[in-house]
């Protein structure tokens, strides 16, 4: 397996895009919220919100201090607000546990509360340099075709994918790095899903794909995500009548935003049982830490 290093990481300090996260003078906490933030949510979304972001919280104390409300609020309409719970949480453990500073070793990233397997591994690489596989959509992508020869990947396999970007991987640990933001830059901008722009690809002339005369994908079919009627619909409409206002709402408030009682109750359960929502003991319903 081999994906030539020199012209993508050549190619990625020529176009890369300049995202704020990327900054020499951007903080590991900083890379910790753009990775939470931009997990199923485009680059366009996140940039403004993240600046807001680490304006008001530059540090994980800054944000430790305030209510899971307060966060849930600044979140907006970046959709899965559960995410924000995590990085509050995430915040008050480093700010308790690690002097202030976001950790640098993946098994201590991965005993953060919601910190998963990618994040860990996107923090260890893209804020301290180190030498680690960092997975995802993207990646499986440019993986599949200029490795693999397959028009997608298929299903994803932990092992199998980690196991596949390692191999590409560099040897010295800043270059690897590097070369990990590289991949997934080019699967974003250039070897997208649909209508991949293959003319302007820095590996065209090795790419497995195009030699084997772009194969279409023959896998199993993906899912398609739907919002509208879901359930997550629902739940953000909801979320959106307690982050307008200040103080605790009667039910009759959130009742008005879907004609659907039983969806629409079913929808509050869920966000009193993730967390989301708090019901006061006069059975109003509010942000947490916010009655």
């Amino acid at each position: 397996m081999s994906l030539d290093a020199e012209l993508l990481l050549d190619w990625f300090a020529d176009t890369a895009r300049d995202l704020p996260w990327r900054r020499p003078e951007c903080t590991a906490w900083g890379v910790l919220v753009s990775e939470i933030m931009l997990q199923q949510t485009p680059v366009a979304r996140v940039e403004p919100i993240w600046r807001e972001w680490l304006a008001r919280w530059p540090t994980p104390s800054a944000m430790a201090k305030v209510s899971q409300g307060e966060v849930l609020r600044a979140w907006g309409k970046l959709g899965y607000p559960r995410r924000a719970l995590r990085l509050h949480a995430a915040a008050q453990a480093v700010a308790e546990h690690h002097d202030d500073v976001v950790p640098s070793d993946v098994d201590t990233l991965l005993a953060l509360p919601g910190i998963g397997a990618y994040t860990a591994r996107a923090v260890a690489a893209f804020a301290y340099g180190q030498r680690c596989p960092v997975v995802d959509t993207n990646v499986r992508r440019v993986v599949a075709r200029a490795v693999h020869g397959a028009g997608d990947a298929g299903p994803p396999s932990t092992t199998k994918d980690m196991k596949d970007v390692e191999a590409l991987l560099p040897d010295e640990d800043g270059r690897a790095a590097v070369y990990s933001a590289a991949l997934m830059e080019l699967g974003a901008v250039v070897c997208t899903a649909r209508a991949p722009k293959c003319a302007d690809c820095p590996v065209f002339d090795g790419c497995a794909w195009q030699l084997n005369g772009r194969p279409a994908y023959d896998g199993p079919a993906k899912a398609v995500q739907k919002f509208a009627g879901t359930d997550r619909q629902v739940r953000g409409l909801l979320l959106d009548v307690l982050r307008g206002t200040s103080e605790p709402v009667a039910k009759a408030r959130l009742d008005v935003v879907w004609s659907d009682a039983g969806q629409r109750d079913r929808c509050l359960h869920s966000l009193l049982v993730d967390g989301l929502v708090e019901q006061t003991r006069e059975g109003l319903f509010a942000l947490p830490g916010e009655h």
